[in-house]
């Protein structure tokens, strides 16, 4: 946007922030959609619906990025060392997310064993004085 008239830049703006407010309201359409809360009955695979959102909540992360911040103009050097940073958080989080599913798994292991009975005999009475008459070998 910084070789256009001010014009130019506005109808941009325009055409991208209401390219931004359709895909969010397809978006809305397919989780309401998929959960039935529109067909009624009707329930998408949640793994289609997780597709279709993620592939067009990137679309516009792309375009506000591309757009709003400038960086489809930029030297690739720039671009380069805005995207590698955001693709090692990215990595972070997924990482992060695949860590703590490790721990949540183990803990509920240690919990059923946890809650487990083990057959552990204590002595009665009675049994203690059987032991005191048996002469020890």
């Amino acid at each position: 946007m910084g070789h256009m008239t001010y014009e130019q830049s506005k109808s941009v703006a325009l055409k991208l922030i209401i390219v931004l407010a359709v895909i969010t309201i397809i978006e809305v359409a397919i989780a309401l959609v998929g959960k039935g809360y529109i067909i009624e009955g009707f329930h998408a695979p949640i793994f289609v619906m997780a597709i279709l959102m993620i592939g067009l909540s990137l679309y516009k992360a792309y375009k506000i990025v591309y757009e709003f911040m400038h960086l489809g103009h930029e030297v690739p050097g720039l671009l380069k060392s805005v995207l590698l940073p955001v693709l090692l958080l990215v990595w972070a989080i997924i990482a992060f997310f695949w860590e703590g599913s490790d721990w949540n798994a183990r803990r509920t292991l240690i919990d059923n064993k946890n809650k487990e009975e083990v057959g552990v005999n204590t002595p009665t009475t009675m049994d203690i004085k059987q032991w005191e008459k048996e002469p020890l070998v």
